[in-house]
């Protein structure tokens, strides 16, 4: 009989414990039960995103930190990820350029939105040429960069027009912070002399920075890392350098460092010395959790290595 009685108590609690497990497993999966689920290509995109979107919006980004977004194939998981969102974002402006049959096949199911379409192409950089028609890197004018929130928030609201004002909300608070950044980039831009105002960098992304702010932009390789890097280049950079006696340029997170290395290296031997001011981000973002893993905060970095390795 004791026996009996020990089973069934021991029954009841595993019935109890089993219970107890389920009602946690359902709880754990209906946390984002009901949330919007957006996909962005770039970091940048999946930032402004999830400001934006807050507690309603699952936000998640493709390309992660050190990645180039001009050379990047989905992978099939991409693949997923794309088919399961509610929502896509992307740059365009062939920034994704090997990813344009699967954002034109994806936008016949659901919205694939690019968010720069509401940039005046009045005010976009001519490109290369060869492999974008215009410089697709608008996130580095900051102005630019608050009409592509405008285009997330109004997108969000076409998807879930009962949280409208939640996105509205949200909206309104992180322009404040966009309009404050492109306010603080203004006045660090400022401190550094005329004459030391150039930044030389890998490649060439930061040629909206440069008209926005006041600086002269140069760039080793084009606005597209797809194209290549000759000697000529090399040698043209390294001339510039030596003859208007640039004493830094910068590498990027997210471009290899051994073409700019091969610059530093030939104005050494036509003894003038370059230093590398320090890694801007340039096509991405840093590390998830870090400041610089945020558009605000990886902006605010970049301007605040430029300004210390030039003034």
């Amino acid at each position: 009989m004791k026996n009996f009685r020990f089973s069934a108590l021991g029954f009841a609690c595993m019935m109890l414990l089993s219970l107890v497990l389920v009602a946690c497993s359902n709880e754990t999966g209906t946390e984002d039960e009901g949330k919007i689920k957006a996909t962005s290509t770039i970091g940048m995109i999946g930032d402004v995103v999830s400001n934006i979107g807050g507690e309603h919006v699952e936000s998640t980004s493709l390309m992660k930190p050190g990645i180039d977004p001009h050379l990047y194939k989905a992978t099939q998981g991409d693949i997923g990820k794309l088919e399961d969102a509610d929502i896509i974002f992307y740059n365009g402006l062939h920034l994704e350029g090997q990813m344009i049959d699967i954002f034109e096949q994806m936008g016949k199911n659901k919205p694939t939105v690019a968010v720069t379409k509401n940039v005046s192409t009045d005010v976009l950089l001519a490109g290369d040429g060869e492999t974008t028609e215009h410089d697709p890197h608008l996130w580095f004018n900051v102005q630019y960069w608050i009409k592509t929130a405008e285009v997330i928030r109004d997108e969000l609201i076409k998807l879930d027009e009962e949280n409208k004002v939640d996105y509205e909300k949200n909206a309104e608070e992180y322009i404040a912070k966009l309009e404050e950044l492109d306010r603080y980039v203004k006045e660090q831009i400022a401190t550094i002399p005329e004459e030391n105002r150039v930044l030389v960098t890998a490649h060439d992304a930061f040629g909206y920075f440069g008209y926005a702010y006041g600086i002269e932009v140069m760039g080793l390789q084009g606005i597209s890392t797809q194209s290549e890097v000759g000697s000529k280049d090399v040698s043209e950079l390294r001339n510039f350098l030596v003859e208007n006696k640039i004493k830094a340029v910068f590498v990027e997170s997210s471009v290899p460092k051994n073409t700019i290395e091969a610059v530093i290296e030939g104005a050494k031997q036509m003894g003038h010395d370059v230093l590398i001011g320090g890694e801007l981000f340039s096509d991405a973002m840093g590390d998830e959790g870090t400041e610089e893993g945020t558009y605000l905060g990886m902006v605010r970095h970049n301007v605040d290595t430029i300004v210390e390795a030039l003034k």
